[in-house]
């Protein structure tokens, strides 16, 4: 697989989009029904984490889901879980 040449301004790009995308999501969450926690933990804590949310929000009734996570370089999880603050 050939390594693309990346410059300056792709990496300016890159971040841009980023920081548009956090924009977005930071408008939105106020004015969202949805409750968002976002959790930095190791793998395993990550894992009782999202058991802990969905078992305390059940998928059917909150409409529970992780909404993103990545890796990060240490190993770490982070992630953001969210879901409707009452069940109907």
């Amino acid at each position: 697989m050939a390594r693309t040449v990346q410059r300056p301004s792709d990496l300016a790009q890159r971040l841009a989009a980023r920081r548009d995308v956090v924009q977005r999501r930071e408008r939105d969450a106020t004015n969202s029904p949805w409750r968002r926690e976002t959790f930095i933990l190791p793998r395993e804590a990550a894992r009782e984490k999202a058991r802990e949310w969905f078992e305390r929000f059940p998928k059917a009734a909150y409409m529970t889901e992780v909404e993103n996570w990545r890796e990060l370089d240490d190993g770490r999880i982070e992630f953001t879980i969210r879901c409707l603050p009452s069940a109907d």
